[in-house]
C-alpha cells in the first residue's frame, strides 16, 4: 500500500498518459517532478500530488525525485462509511488543483504514517487481522492530514463531467448488485454513451470499473479474514458464488481459495527467510544455528 521510492537517473518522459484503478498519492521529500494531468504541476518537495482513480496523467521530468507513494481502494472506504476522506481526490476530479502544499511542520508527521504503514504491510501471517485495522487506521490519518493541508473548506469547482460522475457512482455502489443500467441512470446518460466516455477517457468500460472495485475489495477479504469464499462474493456484489469465482479466476488466473493459500505460502516463506537473517550464521563449533 505504501512504499518509498527514489531515482537518481532521469528516465525520458512517459509517452502517454495511463490510468489506474486505485487511488493513489505521492509525497515527495526530495528533488522534484512535473506531472501532466488536467494541466501541468510541479512537484517539490513537501507536495502531495493527487491522482484519483480513471484520471490520466503522465511524468513530464524528474530531477532526483524522492517520495513515498500510496495506493488504496475507494470502494473499501466508502463501504464503511469514510465518503469525506476522499474529499481531496473528489477536489481533483472536479478541477481543483491536483498538488498540495503540506505545512513544513507537518512533513515529519506525514512521512511518519507512511513509513508506519510501509512497515506494518510486511508483518507476517499471523498478524493479518491486526494488520487490517492498523493500517485502515493509518490510512484515515494520512487522508485527513491531505484533506486538512487541501484546505477542505475551499469552494467545490465545477462537476467534473459524465466520467468523473460515473466513476464517483460506481466507486459508491459497486460491492452492490450494481449493472450499467443504473449507472447511466444516475448519470442521466444512455449505458452506450457512458460506456464509450469511460473507455476512451480511462481506457476500462464500466463494466470493467465495476469488476475492478470488487476485486480489489475481495483481496483484501481474502487476505485480512477467514471468510468462505461465498461470503466474500456475498460482501462485494456478486450473489453467486460460482460467477465470483469464474469472474475471480479470469482477473488473477486463480480461484479465490487457491489466490488466497499462495499467498499464506508467500508470507510463510518470507518469515522464514526474515527469521533466518534474525538469527544470523551458526557459532562457530556448534554445529547448529545461534538462537540469537
Amino acid at each position: 500500500m505504501a512504499a518509498r521510492w527514489a531515482q537518481a537517473t532521469c528516465p525520458a518522459p512517459a509517452r502517454a498518459s495511463f490510468t489506474h484503478t486505485y487511488a493513489a498519492l505521492v509525497f515527495c521529500t526530495g528533488g522534484r517532478s512535473r506531472v501532466e494531468q488536467d494541466g501541468e504541476w510541479e512537484v517539490r518537495a513537501g507536495d502531495v500530488f493527487l491522482a484519483p482513480a480513471g484520471a490520466p496523467h503522465r511524468t513530464l521530468e524528474r530531477v532526483r525525485p524522492e517520495c513515498w507513494t500510496l495506493a488504496f481502494s475507494p470502494p473499501a472506504l466508502l463501504a464503511r462509511g469514510e465518503s469525506s476522506l476522499l474529499e481531496p481526490f473528489e477536489r481533483v476530479r472536479d478541477g481543483a488543483a491536483a498538488v498540495v502544499q503540506v505545512p513544513a511542520a507537518r512533513h515529519a508527521y506525514l512521512e511518519g504514517l507512511l513509513g508506519e504503514l510501509e512497515a506494518v504491510g510486511r508483518e507476517p501471517p499471523g498478524a493479518r487481522r491486526g494488520v487490517d485495522a492498523v493500517q485502515r487506521s493509518l490510512l484515515t490519518l494520512v487522508l485527513a492530514e491531505v484533506d486538512r493541508a487541501a484546505s477542505p473548506g475551499r469552494a467545490r469547482a465545477a462537476a467534473g463531467g459524465v466520467v468523473g460522475d460515473a466513476l464517483r457512482f460506481i466507486e459508491r455502489h459497486c460491492l452492490g448488485r450494481l449493472t450499467l443500467e443504473e449507472v447511466a441512470a444516475a448519470v442521466g446518460r444512455s449505458p452506450a454513451y457512458v460506456t464509450a466516455a469511460l473507455t476512451k477517457a480511462t481506457g476500462r468500460s464500466a463494466g470493467k470499473w465495476i469488476v475492478s472495485g470488487r476485486m480489489a475489495e475481495a483481496r483484501r477479504l481474502l487476505l485480512h479474514s477467514d471468510a468462505r469464499v461465498d461470503r466474500v462474493a456475498e460482501r462485494v456484489g456478486y450473489a453467486d458464488a460460482t460467477h465470483f469465482i469464474r469472474m475471480f479466476r479470469r482477473e488473477h488466473g486463480a480461484t479465490p481459495a487457491a489466490w488466497r493459500a499462495a499467498r499464506a505460502r508467500a508470507w510463510a516463506r518470507e518469515g522464514a527467510r526474515q527469521d533466518g537473517e534474525t538469527r544470523g550464521p551458526p557459532r562457530a563449533g556448534s554445529g547448529r544455528p545461534d538462537p540469537g
